[in-house]
């Protein structure tokens, strides 16, 4: 797309990838899209993968309840650390330690909400290698998945996660086609991700009747999207949307550039749809 890579080229201070499959006509739209970056909160589906994938195995049950606590260990050297409910973007989990929460509301928070607190939680559940070895087994590359949320230890010595536009793509595309478990846990997945509360930027410059199933990802100056669309009448497409360099004080300036990208691929999509004819 000439329109899409000229304006990417107007950012001359940031990285951008962007990453699109069409499930219609197997066409794909890949800008910068192998960058690895550090993937913010979209880390957070293949933990629900892995949840899930547990689930379907059954190594836990999606009803089981799990202590609410805030203690986890440092990969580094096993020292414990805390998360900070100001850095969190889900608040009432921190209200209710030893309380216990069931992995399927700690699962949707996880996404919906982007909670950090039931990521962690959930990731000491499943065991964050069996993360990031699903990852491998299901052939998505370059990303990996090896400690929890705000382990500062680990992230001062570069021991970070990671994944990039691509990678990300190759992940929603075996979702969306159905091929993460069962095709069932894929819809269950995706209705959790229909229910996303951060919508400013792959679905915001969109029609309101389209439905996406999405999962947002920020951290500093590292601002994503990535998601499944649905447009009337066809099949739908899948989006990576990776960003870094944009101010994190002005973070509207991140979101208005992927609203802006997202709209373009959109539109081009339609329009391939009847040239078609379909």
């Amino acid at each position: 797309m000439i329109q899409l890579e000229h304006f990417i080229s107007q950012f001359k201070d940031k990285s951008i990838s962007v990453a699109v499959y069409d499930l219609q006509t197997q066409k794909e739209i890949l800008v910068n899209a192998n960058e690895v970056m550090h993937p913010a909160s979209t880390m957070k589906v293949p933990v629900m993968m892995e949840v899930f994938r547990q689930a379907h195995e059954g190594l836990l049950s999606m009803d089981e309840h799990v202590k609410i606590v805030n203690s986890f260990k440092s990969i580094v050297d096993k020292s414990e650390f805390s998360l900070e409910m100001a850095d969190d973007s889900e608040h009432t989990l921190y209200k209710r330690i030893d309380e216990t929460e069931s992995i399927r509301e700690l699962t949707r928070l996880m996404i919906v909400c982007s909670s950090n607190l039931a990521t962690n939680l959930l990731m000491e559940r499943v065991d964050t290698e069996h993360v990031d070895t699903f990852i491998k087994r299901l052939g998505i590359a370059n990303m990996t998945v090896i400690r929890g949320l705000e382990d500062k230890k680990a992230y001062r010595l570069g021991i970070n996660n990671s994944a990039s536009a691509r990678s990300s793509t190759h992940m929603m595309r075996l979702i969306a086609e159905g091929r993460v478990i069962s095709k069932e846990a894929c819809d269950e997945m995706i209705q959790i991700m229909l229910g996303q509360e951060f919508n400013e930027s792959i679905p915001a410059l969109l029609p309101a009747s389209i439905k996406v199933a999405h999962k947002t990802g920020w951290s500093g100056s590292f601002f994503h999207d990535i998601g499944i669309v649905f447009p009337p009448n066809r099949r739908p497409y899948v989006i990576s949307l990776f960003t870094h360099g944009f101010p994190e004080f002005n973070e509207n300036e991140a979101h208005t550039c992927m609203a802006q990208i997202s709209r373009m691929i959109f539109e081009e999509i339609l329009e391939e749809t009847v040239d078609d004819g379909r």
